[in-house]
């Protein structure tokens, strides 16, 4: 079918990729003017070293490449989202099925990706998310993600277009969990940089990774999403495949705060978006507002936006009041 993928940055192309490897008819928007003439020229993206474009993806500067698409993909990071869902919502057809595969939380509003691509466009929206480094995803590395609408039918339309021997796609009705877990395994992955520049060893990590999930599953239940969803692919899948990684941007950016870089200075070394530094505000404020206790995310927020010094946020953590686990995992 013919598709467009809104958004050229390493997940927008690795997924323009495999929908053209499926065959599609697929055409990439693109923001970055000057990059097209050499990703048409060298069929390489410079924001997916390695990659090669197929011949027949197609690169637009325009929103009216979404025109005629049943099917299309919104890629684009965070913080533009809601002006590029703006820009397309003119040209959608009356039926088109929009995916958002964003991992993030709308400042100001709180809302997750798909609520702000549904708002701006009112259309219908199914959410695509796991764990999936698009520089593997775009060489074929056995994936498996998560296509989450509570409506069946359009969930597995989604899963349909994706699907190949590569990329395994499951559906799912829990839309607020996988994007929930999507947006906040960023955050703590951004924790567990902090934790390798600090020094500190895979004794920490773990700890990290699993209390990082106990947060994450209790807030969005608060929020009405269902537990199981945190030990699947959006859950425990993601927060593992981003805490472990150098593929992951939000662990290297946490890695040279860790080190003692200063946080501004660390997102302009990674040189790309790192989703975890923005999310980790929205999530505080979440947390805040549904009346959840997230010790992590609270630190996080306090080293990234409050000047806290990352060690004593660590310290600040382990010198919490003693309890029990099972005090403290009631979503299980």
């Amino acid at each position: 079918m013919k598709i467009a993928v809104v958004g050229s940055g390493a997940w927008g192309t690795a997924l323009a990729i495999r929908l053209c490897k499926n065959g599609h008819d697929v055409t990439m928007w693109t923001f970055e003017t000057e990059l097209i003439s050499e990703m048409e020229s060298t069929r390489r993206n410079p924001r997916l070293p390695g990659a090669v474009l197929p011949e027949g993806l197609k690169i637009s500067p325009d929103y009216a490449c979404v025109k005629g698409c049943p099917l299309v993909v919104v890629a684009a990071p965070s913080f533009p989202i809601r002006s590029v869902s703006r820009g397309i919502a003119p040209y959608l057809d009356e039926d088109a099925v929009l995916v958002s595969v964003t991992k993030g939380i709308e400042k100001g509003t709180l809302l997750r990706m798909s609520e702000v691509v549904a708002q701006e466009t009112n259309r219908r929206v199914v959410v695509l998310t796991g764990p999936s480094h698009a520089e593997e995803v775009a060489l074929d590395v056995p994936t498996g993600c998560l296509s989450a609408c509570a409506d069946k039918e359009l969930a597995e339309f989604v899963q349909d277009a994706f699907m190949s021997d590569t990329f395994r796609i499951y559906t799912s009705p829990d839309a607020v969990g996988a994007e929930l877990g999507a947006a906040l395994k960023n955050v703590i992955a951004l924790c567990a940089g902090v934790t390798d520049g600090l020094g500190c060893g895979d004794n920490t990590k773990a700890m990290l990774m699993t209390r990082g999930l106990t947060e994450m599953a209790r807030l969005g239940i608060s929020m009405g999403a269902s537990k199981d969803t945190f030990t699947g692919l959006a859950g425990v899948g993601d927060l593992i495949v981003t805490c472990t990684s150098m593929h992951s941007r939000n662990r290297r950016a946490g890695i040279l705060i860790g080190q003692g870089k200063g946080v501004q200075e660390a997102m302009q070394e990674v040189g790309a978006v790192v989703e975890g530094y923005y999310a980790a505000a929205a999530a505080y404020e979440l947390c805040q507002r549904q009346g959840v206790d997230m010790p992590i995310i609270t630190a996080a927020y306090q080293v990234l936006y409050q000047g806290m010094n990352a060690a004593e946020a660590v310290r600040s953590l382990l010198m919490r009041r003693k309890k029990s686990e099972q005090e403290d995992a009631g979503w299980l």
